[in-house]
C-alpha cells in the first residue's frame, strides 16, 4: 500500500501541469459554451481581470509542485524505487563497463568492468598524480571488496613508484589495502537522484563532477526539471484559457481534442530536448527549458488573439 501511495504521488505530481491544463480547458470551455465569458467581458470586465483567478490558482499549484518536486517526492521515491528495484527491475544488468573516475584530486581509478552484485572490479588501475607528474601506478587483474574487514583486496597486482632516483616495481599475488572509494559509489543508478532533495542533489552533483562521472547531464536534467515543471503550470494555464475561451463549433470536444494534441507535442518536445542534452552535448539547463520557451511563445500569441 505504501508503494502505491508513493507511486500515485510521484506520477500525479509529474503530470500535474497537464492535468491542470485539461482541467482549465474543461472549465473554461463550459463557460464559453454557455456564453458566460461573453457576458463577463460585455459587463466591462477586462480579459486580464478575467484571468486573475486562473493565475492565483496556478501560483498555488506551482508552489505546491515546487515543494513536492524538491522535498516531499524525493522522500516518497525512496520507498517506490526500493520496491521497484527489488520486485520489478531485477532483470537490469549489474555490470558496469569502463568505469573511469577521479576519487580525490590527483587520484584516478579505472575498471574495465565492475560487477555491482559481487563488488569486484576487473583490470583495475589506480594512479596518483602530482600536477603533470605520475607518482604511483597500481595495476591488478581484479580488486574485490572484503565485507568483513571493510577493505579492498588486490589480486595479481604490481605497483610502480616513480621517484627522482628512478622507478621502483613491486609485485604480488594478493594484498589488502584501502582506497578513498567504497562499493556503494558504483551501485547507484541515474534514477537514484530522484530520491534526493534539492540540497542533497546539489552536493551529489558536485561530488560526481570531481569524480569525473559520465552521468552529469542526467543529474542536471533531474535538477533543472524540478524547477521547469512547476513553471509550465503558468504557461499551460494561459494556453488553456486563451484557447477555450472562444465559443467554437464542436464545443468541449473540439477544445479537448486541441488540448490533447498540444499535451502530446509538449511531452514529445521534452523528450527530444533531453535526448539532445544527454547525447549531443546540449546544455541540460537549455534542454529542460526549451519546451517552456516554445510554449511560452505560443501562450503569448494565443493570449493576444483571445477574445477581449
Amino acid at each position: 500500500s505504501k508503494y502505491y501511495l508513493n507511486f500515485v504521488l510521484f506520477y500525479g505530481n509529474l503530470f500535474s501541469p497537464l492535468l491542470v491544463f485539461l482541467s482549465v480547458i474543461f472549465f473554461t470551455s463550459q463557460l464559453a459554451s454557455r456564453s458566460e465569458i461573453v457576458a463577463i467581458l460585455s459587463s466591462g470586465v477586462s480579459f486580464n481581470r478575467f484571468m486573475r483567478p486562473y493565475f492565483i490558482a496556478a501560483t498555488i499549484l506551482a508552489a505546491m509542485s515546487f515543494y513536492l518536486n524538491n522535498y516531499l517526492v524525493p522522500k516518497a521515491n525512496r520507498t517506490r524505487i526500493a520496491f521497484e528495484g527489488e520486485y520489478i527491475h531485477t532483470f537490469k544488468r549489474s555490470l558496469s563497463q569502463s568505469v573511469h573516475r577521479q576519487i580525490r584530486p590527483g587520484e584516478m581509478i579505472y575498471f574495465d568492468k565492475y560487477n555491482r552484485a559481487k563488488d569486484i572490479g576487473y583490470s583495475f588501475t589506480y594512479e596518483v598524480w602530482d600536477g603533470i607528474d605520475l607518482k604511483q601506478k597500481i595495476f591488478a587483474n581484479y580488486v574485490k571488496w572484503d565485507t568483513i574487514n571493510a577493505n579492498w583486496i588486490l589480486e595479481n597486482y604490481y605497483i610502480r613508484d616513480y621517484t627522482p632516483r628512478g622507478e621502483i616495481l613491486r609485485r604480488g599475488k594478493s594484498m589488502d589495502t584501502t582506497f578513498a572509494f567504497l562499493p556503494t559509489e558504483f551501485s547507484g543508478r541515474v534514477e537514484d537522484t530522484q530520491m534526493m532533495n534539492v540540497h542533497e542533489l546539489d552536493e551529489f552533483i558536485e561530488d560526481q563532477r570531481l569524480k569525473g562521472s559520465k552521468n552529469i547531464p542526467f543529474y542536471l536534467i533531474e535538477k533543472h526539471s524540478r524547477n521547469a515543471l512547476p513553471f509550465s503550470t503558468y504557461i499551460l494555464t494561459i494556453i488553456g484559457v486563451s484557447m477555450s475561451s472562444r465559443k467554437v463549433r464542436g464545443g468541449l470536444g473540439a477544445h479537448f481534442a486541441m488540448g490533447l494534441a498540444l499535451a502530446v507535442t509538449y511531452i514529445l518536445a521534452m523528450k527530444v530536448s533531453t535526448v539532445y542534452a544527454t547525447n549531443s552535448g546540449l546544455d541540460p539547463l537549455i534542454a529542460v527549458w526549451i519546451p517552456n520557451f516554445l510554449y511560452g511563445l505560443l501562450a503569448a500569441y494565443l493570449f493576444y488573439k483571445a477574445p477581449k
